[in-house]
């Protein structure tokens, strides 16, 4: 483990300008070296590591952790370049239980040339059993000139206190999806990650996984390490399943244990998919992405109820083509045609589209699904499938029509939550057609199901709705349905 972490003088004297009062001394070479405490968080709480920073924000005194990973406790030393090392003591005071945790280093930070801050960290073995709290304070320097906490009588962060609270340990998977060729041998990589850190012991003797399987696999995971923010596992085919016309399908469930709880996706999904022979240059993924465009969206409508009555429901969403790899026989090259270097070059998948969007933690309105509920969670870390990054398919008529084709909704599980914490996994599908139409439109028309033997209890666990979605927007006023549609449901 890697003790130290580094950040420049610039970036201590910015934080530094926020974090001290008026009476502070000017930041410039004439101030008095001084060290203090830097544990700095996001504007949601949680703690700051290298190299990110908030000039934004001032250090914090103390801070109550509900989690088992292990705390990072930043020390800064304000000064110019040292010519000699400088020692700082420091000492802790613990309240209740001394066995679950420990800290290092015991008792001694080094601060020496342009390295000013040190870190103390504090690890966890084992769950502590009752609140408590650690008093971490600064107690001696080995360099007379340097002061003890911020020159300042308002927040001199010479002490900072932890105190343990309840824990909350939860874990998901990052990625819920992932295509195979059906060879047997061939292995897949993925993540369970923990937000808040995990004890090993507990995950050694838990049973994680529950699954449905379509074809048989092992399931490997690496060594735990120092690492308590994710597992990574291996999952290698131990059959072959290459016939082209069958649709093979295994799925991964997170369990939720005592002391365990599932956030975000907790369904992984591995897809051997069939195969029809299509001409990539068909290539109709590409009528409903413009990556030169950061705000591009395409447009449509689903028949659901709206003020009381059945109507055309308008919705739009982020839309973007599904990056591959130069060896799926679907990729077309999208970038880097023209050079000879091959690091840069980009393909995207010919007959695929999903919709997503960049800002962090944010969700765009993948088929309208936000218009569907009433009180959704729109974080992406509560409701990652309200972002549908391979949504649909495309099959081209003949295999190579430019125009006119059949159309798949990906089937796939997908987490919703409600803003009272209530989650479900939902299951989506569908079919339909899409063709080009007038004035430079190509329409989408498709019927999406959505199964949840829970959610949709009155409907007998399976609803659908008509939808039609368009390259572009001001598309063509639609027709009413002689059909009954849907409410919005309550998460």
């Amino acid at each position: 483990m890697n003790r130290i972490k580094f950040i420049s003088a610039l970036s201590v004297a910015i934080v530094l300008f926020y974090s001290c009062s008026k009476d502070d001394y000017k930041l410039d070479k004439s101030v008095d070296p001084f060290v203090r405490f830097n544990f700095i968080t996001s504007s949601t709480g949680v703690p700051l590591e290298f190299p990110s920073v908030n000039t934004g924000r001032i250090p914090e005194s103390s801070y109550e952790n509900k989690s088992v990973k292990t705390l990072k406790v930043p020390v800064t030393l304000t000064s110019t370049t040292l010519k000699n090392p400088v020692k700082v003591n420091f000492s802790s005071l613990i309240s209740g239980e001394t066995d679950s945790f420990k800290i290092e280093p015991v008792n001694e930070l080094v601060f020496k040339g342009n390295k000013l801050t040190d870190t103390i960290f504090v690890s966890f073995d084992k769950r502590w059993q009752n609140k408590q709290n650690i008093k971490l304070k600064l107690d001696n320097v080995s360099d007379p000139l340097v002061h003890i906490g911020n020159l300042n009588t308002e927040a001199t962060n010479d002490v900072f206190t932890i105190n343990l609270g309840e824990i909350n340990t939860t874990y998901t998977f990052p990625v819920n999806e992932f295509t195979i060729k059906g060879e047997i041998g061939e292995t897949i990589d993925f993540k369970v990650n923990f937000p808040n850190g995990f004890i090993p012991s507990e995950i050694e003797n838990m049973e994680i996984f529950s699954s449905i399987n379509g074809f048989d696999y092992s399931l490997t995971h690496n060594d735990y390490g120092d690492n308590r923010s994710s597992i990574n596992y291996h999952l290698t085919l131990l059959e072959d399943i290459q016939n082209d016309d069958v649709r093979y399908e295994s799925f991964i469930t997170l369990n939720t244990t005592e002391n365990y709880t599932t956030t975000g996706n907790s369904i992984l999904q591995i897809t051997k998919p069939t195969k029809v022979p299509r001409d990539i240059q068909a290539n109709p993924a590409a009528n409903f992405y413009n990556l030169s465009d950061p705000l591009y969206r395409t447009y449509g409508a689903n028949w659901f109820e709206r003020n009381g009555t059945c109507a055309w429901f308008p919705f739009n969403a982020f839309t973007f083509p599904v990056v591959t790899t130069k060896n799926n026989p679907d990729a077309i090259q999208y970038s880097g045609q023209n050079t000879t270097e091959t690091s840069d070059d980009v393909y995207h998948d010919a007959f695929k589209i999903g919709f997503n969007t960049t800002v962090a933690n944010s969700t765009t309105n993948s088929f309208g699904l936000k218009n569907w509920f009433t009180n959704e969670s729109s974080n992406g870390d509560n409701s990652p499938g309200l972002n549908i990054t391979s949504a649909l398919e495309f099959f081209p008529d003949n295999g190579n029509s430019r125009t006119s084709g059949n159309v798949l909704v990906i089937p796939k599980f997908i987490t919703i939550a409600g803003t009272n914490g209530n989650k479900y996994n939902i299951f989506i599908s569908g079919e339909g057609t899409y063709k080009q139409i007038d004035n430079g439109f190509v329409e989408i028309s498709f019927e999406l199901k959505l199964k949840n033997d829970i959610l949709f209890k009155e409907h007998g666990g399976t609803v659908s709705s008509q939808y039609r979605i368009y390259n572009k927007n001001g598309f063509p006023t639609l027709t009413p349905l002689n059909t009954s549609c849907l409410k919005p449901f309550n998460l």
